[in-house]
């Protein structure tokens, strides 16, 4: 799902109810403006379930929505106060869109790289065995002269793309990655406190809180660590102050920023939010800095390397002509 469309969607939604527009009604005028789309189909059969009576939870249950959102929606109800929490609900998902759409961002630079990197060794390999053929005839040349060469760090390169891809594309290699890369760490911390912070603000229980948490992170290594403060909780140690021992994926600085909102677990969560939204933006500012300088090095070297055969093989043609020259005098 296109995060952007859904922050948009959720203000325009906001917006509506706020005029006091019902809720069924301002899901079809927004349905007749969306594109064709999945979150325009979720729409419409979410506003199809609500207009035949079913209750608001469990046509939201029904629906192909982020859990996060659902369980808010619910809380908003509850609180007769969507509105505000469609709004922030809307400010969150712009962050995450804001932040995952510049880690995307990272990867156009070695994709050009591999594109551009096929595409010279494509032209060079098929000039070269133009060149073989031509000026060597039924001779051998020599050992240097192998195409698979200079396809070595093409490919190289495009396998070291798929195995990306494959991160990218199965869930749970994405999801126990996106805990290990630094860049997408910090997005994922601060993208995971600011959820904790929206639950908390809205009347959602610690326990639940960090349940619903714990079932988004199920499939990371942050489920673990969920999964513990949550049994302690329930355990009757309910202040963060009272959370020790291993606390991995999350550093100490984020327990330690949670632990001085003291009884305002949700300011402390909020502030972990937003120091971590700050340290993965100024990764991502780093690293996007310094992909440009590394493409052009590592495509100068792609360069190189098909440069170098071709210019030791004219200077192996030449010694041979020279040398055949001499003969002949």
């Amino acid at each position: 799902m296109n995060y952007d469309e859904f922050a948009f969607f959720n203000q325009q939604l906001a917006a509506m109810l706020r005029e006091g527009i019902p809720l069924e009604g301002a899901l079809k005028q927004l349905c007749a403006g969306m594109r064709s789309g999945p979150l325009r189909t979720e729409v419409q059969q979410l506003e199809a379930d609500l207009a035949r009576g079913t209750p608001l939870k469990e046509a939201l249950a029904r629906r192909a929505l982020p859990d996060l959102y659902r369980q808010m929606v619910q809380i908003g109800a509850r609180s007769n106060d969507l509105p505000g929490v469609l709004t922030l609900l809307a400010d969150h998902y712009h962050r995450a869109n804001a932040l995952w759409t510049r880690l995307k961002g990272l990867m156009v630079y070695p994709l050009l790289v591999i594109l551009v990197s096929l595409g010279l060794t494509l032209l060079v390999s098929l000039n070269f065995s133009r060149f073989t053929s031509q000026f060597f005839g039924q001779i051998a040349p020599p050992p240097f002269l192998s195409i698979p060469m200079m396809w070595m760090p093409p490919v190289v390169l495009a396998f070291a793309a798929l195995l990306g891809l494959a991160a990218v594309s199965i869930p749970s290699w994405r999801a126990r990655l996106r805990w290990r890369l630094p860049a997408f760490r910090e997005a994922s911390l601060a993208q995971l406190a600011s959820a904790m912070a929206l639950m908390l603000k809205n009347g959602t229980t610690l326990p639940e809180a960090l349940a619903l948490a714990e079932a988004v992170e199920s499939a990371t290594p942050a489920g673990k660590a969920l999964a513990r403060w949550r049994h302690l909780v329930e355990a009757g140690q309910g202040k963060p102050a009272e959370w020790t021992g291993d606390s991995r994926p999350f550093p100490p600085l984020f327990v330690w920023l949670v632990q001085k909102g003291g009884e305002d677990v949700a300011a402390g969560f909020q502030k972990a939010a937003e120091i971590y939204q700050a340290r993965a933006s100024y990764r991502i500012e780093l690293a996007l800095y310094g992909a440009l300088p590394v493409s052009i090095l590592l495509l100068a070297q792609m360069v190189l390397w098909q440069a170098v055969p071709l210019l030791r093989s004219m200077i192996w043609l030449m010694d041979m002509l020279g040398g055949t020259g001499g003969g002949a005098d």
